[in-house]
């Protein structure tokens, strides 16, 4: 029971009785050196540094703005990863009491920063098909399942444990739901029923880093948030006003930006009469949301903007072609290639080379040949005879070439003929294909999709997932190779989300200010 600190499950009361018991030396050695450094007091439990640790990232990452401290959540995962074992973690190096919400949170930030983290340390916190925060226990908490049901959206294909913890863990939240029982008995914070009705109804597939940064920064509780242990008492370095002032500045910050790039989209649109091809706002609007969400980041522009008006531009051409022969889409064909008049390929050349232009002044890469490369690959695409619901669109690959070159990359990389590269953006294709299929038929049918369409491409998802954030020494970056999902998300968003629920979204994220 005694630690190498010399305590008792870290617990300085604890501690204090065995000494007063048995003057025990190693007892005397911890409490004394936790008196001095906490100035005559102590803290219920002492240390707690991978606890802390791992929700002062979990804070930063859905505050919005980790991005700034890279290197300090580098080490702090690396540390954890060193304190990892087969049966998880605890909150504490010094303690071996494994405990569910440590583990979980540890393997949720550690396989999605690329580290090799087996999902079977879940299982240790398993018995008769229940998952409890500690080994013995015989009941649950909320907080715990909740960042069971997190961990357990980013599994590899085949780990049924964490199939099993995402089945258990919905279910069990739900039903709190249900029962309006959405209280935690480990934590008093502002709007706890807020957070889990978030992640329930937008899984991690369809979870875009600016939505979940605008809900979160309502429902963090700051310097209000109290912990709940032999006694009450708050975590400064986990809840702080400072976060959230910070969230607050920078989202407002970011907003800002995005709603200028809006405006600027929308004179793109009126200089090249995009109307006159029905280009509407509604759909240029959402194009922009679903780029601007999945990549917010001031100096990302070029790449946001870039999406958005691809995005756009494609949705005019699948039109065009929709309603023409196949001698007509030649016709379009050879004029993007060789310059016949065309007023759509006018404005699609035009639009290629003022993003190719902006590229240069930000990377100093020209990129004009490649984009018109990559715009001829998926046109050419078009072409093909068969099955709408058969012949891939191939448009998430347009995409994906569209922002790793405004990204800085170019085909004298080599990086297209990769195999990695090339099997990635197969595996996209066929994700999103299926999304934008769903997608239509949500739309035809004025409902959600059934479960088994989603089921199907979840397991692709999963592929795709382990092949894009797993650290390996393949030549793809890693941030290459975020880009794939980066893509299949927004598409899975998307599909997934009622147009109510983009429209309310849209309106939240982008015109509202946090205040």
């Amino acid at each position: 029971m005694q630690h190498p600190n010399g305590s008792f499950l870290c617990s300085p009361s604890s501690t204090a009785y065995a000494l007063m018991q048995t003057k025990d030396e190693n007892c005397f050695r911890y409490l004394a050196g936790i008196v001095q450094k906490f100035n005559g007091g102590v803290p219920h439990s002492y240390p707690m540094d991978l606890f802390e640790q791992l929700w002062v990232v979990d804070r930063l990452e859905r505050l919005g703005f980790s991005r700034f401290f890279k290197s300090e959540i580098k080490e702090i995962l690396d540390y954890v990863y060193g304190c990892w074992t087969c049966n998880g973690i605890s909150w504490s190096k010094d303690t071996i009491e494994f405990d569910i919400d440590d583990t979980c949170m540890g393997f949720r930030m550690m396989r999605l920063h690329g580290y090799d983290v087996n999902a079977s340390a879940i299982q240790h916190f398993m018995r008769d098909g229940q998952f409890f925060c500690f080994v013995g226990q015989n009941s649950q908490g909320l907080t715990e399942m909740l960042s069971l049901y997190r961990a357990s959206q980013v599994l590899f294909p085949q780990e049924s444990i964490l199939e099993e913890a995402k089945s258990f863990s919905s279910n069990f939240l739900r039903k709190k739901q249900e029962l309006g029982e959405v209280a935690d008995r480990w934590l008093i914070t502002k709007d706890l029923a807020g957070e889990v009705k978030y992640y329930m109804d937008v899984p991690w597939y369809a979870n875009l880093p600016r939505i979940e940064t605008r809900h979160y920064i309502e429902q963090y509780g700051g310097d209000d948030d109290v912990w709940i242990a032999k006694t009450l008492y708050r975590m400064y370095n986990v809840s702080t006003n400072d976060y959230l002032d910070l969230a607050k500045l920078d989202y407002n910050h970011c907003q800002k930006l995005h709603q200028s790039e809006w405006l600027g989209i929308q004179k793109w649109c009126e200089d090249y009469n995009l109307r006159d091809f029905n280009l509407y706002n509604d759909d240029l609007l959402k194009f922009y949301f679903v780029a601007m969400s999945s990549i917010f980041e001031p100096e990302k522009a070029t790449e946001r903007i870039a999406w958005a008006k691809t995005a756009a531009l494609v949705e005019l051409v699948s039109k065009y072609f929709d309603e023409t022969s196949v001698d007509q889409k030649k016709d379009f064909i050879q004029a993007f290639n060789y310059g016949a008049t065309n007023e759509l390929v006018e404005v699609i050349l035009k639009t290629l080379s003022d993003i190719s232009l902006e590229v240069q002044a930000v990377h100093g890469k020209e990129v004009y040949p490649d984009l018109k490369h990559a715009w001829n690959t998926w046109l050419m695409n078009l072409t093909i005879e068969g099955d709408n619901d058969l012949v891939p669109n191939n448009e998430a690959e347009l995409l994906v070439s569209t922002i790793n070159l405004c990204a800085g990359h170019s085909s004298s990389d080599g990086l297209n003929s990769l195999p990695e590269y090339v099997s990635l953006t197969k595996l996209t294709n066929e994700i999103c294909n299926q999304l934008h299929q769903t997608e239509n038929f949500k739309v035809g049918k004025q409902n959600n999709c059934s479960d088994e369409k989603f089921d199907s491409i979840d397991l692709k998802m999963q592929e795709l997932v382990q092949h894009t954030i797993k650290i390996s020494n393949d030549e793809v970056d890693k941030e290459t190779k975020r880009t794939f999902l980066t893509v299949a998300k927004s598409y899975y968003y998307t599909a997934y989300c009622e147009p109510t629920t983009i429209d309310n979204h849209i309106a939240k994220v982008l015109f509202q200010e946090v205040v």
